[in-house]
């Protein structure tokens, strides 16, 4: 379900994931194959969190002509000073499909407050000359 959907943010399950997550977080994803020379355009992206009975939608799009995805804000648990040897992070699924090449891949990602992080997607396609 979208994070837009009024049912998962009016739930308890959600406002209490809030609640203790209240930092930010960037993700940064980059779609390529051909051991990233190559940028897959289309690829869709979609980014979520199991939140209770919930599966949480944060993005859904498409990488552009470089294959980028715009950079997405996620909600993270707070920096401690007393956590800085172990961070407190947050872990995302992204999952990623491309029609052409029957691709449906999953990926986790670890979250941070204040932390960009850069997730690389390297896909193997079966129709090169196409791009």
């Amino acid at each position: 379900m979208d994070i837009n959907n009024e049912e998962i943010t009016s739930s308890k399950e959600y406002q209490e994931f809030l609640k203790n997550n209240s930092g930010k977080g960037t993700l940064n994803i980059r779609v390529s194959s051909a051991s990233q020379a190559l940028p897959i355009i289309n690829l869709k992206v979609i980014v979520s969190k199991e939140i209770g009975k919930y599966d949480v939608i944060f993005y859904e799009g498409y990488s552009d002509s470089s294959g980028i995805i715009p950079p997405i804000i996620l909600p993270t648990p707070k920096l401690n000073k007393n956590d800085l040897e172990v961070p407190k992070g947050i872990s995302y699924s992204i999952r990623a499909t491309y029609k052409p090449d029957n691709i449906n891949e999953t990926f986790k990602v670890e979250m941070y407050e204040n932390i960009s992080v850069i997730q690389n997607i390297n896909i193997s396609l079966n129709n090169l000359e196409e791009l």
